[in-house]
């Protein structure tokens, strides 16, 4: 009981921290918009550095605080790193657990992204490459994400685009935002001819 409680404690204190600033106050991964049509945008992203958990079927198991803790200066070099946006997600699959991802500043990254201190978080590469995005506001749950997803596909199949099968979806605003105001987004990878692949990379504990 007493771990349940400290646990809840250090939760609610991550979220405070969290909410203690907007959005528009943390860095947000660099992308190029190539076209924009309403809710949906085609969108040009480099290669992104990112310290990423698995994150369960509900979303939760402890995944935002494993990566707020390696923020936070639980990393092997001690280092404390900068909150950024977006928070990236991707769902569970037959078989796959599903990540909760958070990106590494740029500056970080140039100089060296530290290493976990922890087995269950890595440092991901996500590849470089063009996207499909809908953008929508709301308090994100299961069905609003599949219906994002559906008609971010139609969208795609109506331009003549080709997407890859796997859904990402992101959050940019501290828990606390209010639904109406909340920036949520879902991915489709674009299909080209180079194949990409996540990379992660291999530290020691």
């Amino acid at each position: 009981m007493r771990k349940a409680k400290w646990i809840g404690v250090t939760a609610l204190l991550a979220a405070l921290v969290f909410v203690g600033k907007g959005s528009a106050d943390y860095e947000t991964a660099a992308y190029d918009v190539v076209e924009k049509e309403g809710e949906f945008e085609i969108r040009d992203y480099p290669e992104l550095v990112m310290a990423s958990t698995a994150m369960g079927a509900s979303g939760g198991n402890g995944s935002f605080m494993r990566l707020f803790g390696y923020i936070s200066g639980s990393n092997q070099a001690k280092q404390k790193v900068a909150m950024t946006t977006p928070v990236f997600m991707k769902p569970s699959a037959e078989q796959d657990a599903g990540s909760m991802s958070f990106v590494v500043p740029k500056q970080v990254a140039d100089e060296g992204t530290p290493a976990p201190s922890r087995q269950d978080v890595n440092i991901t590469m996500r590849p470089a490459g063009r996207f499909a995005v809908i953008r929508f506001s709301g308090r994100m749950n299961d069905t609003m994400r599949e219906e994002a997803q559906q008609k971010l596909r139609d969208w795609v199949e109506a331009k003549g685009l080709k997407a890859g099968e796997t859904m990402e979806y992101a959050s940019y605003d501290p828990p606390f935002t209010p639904a109406p105001l909340r920036r949520n987004e879902v991915f489709l990878r674009l299909q080209t001819d180079e194949v990409q692949t996540e990379r992660v990379q291999v530290s020691s504990p």
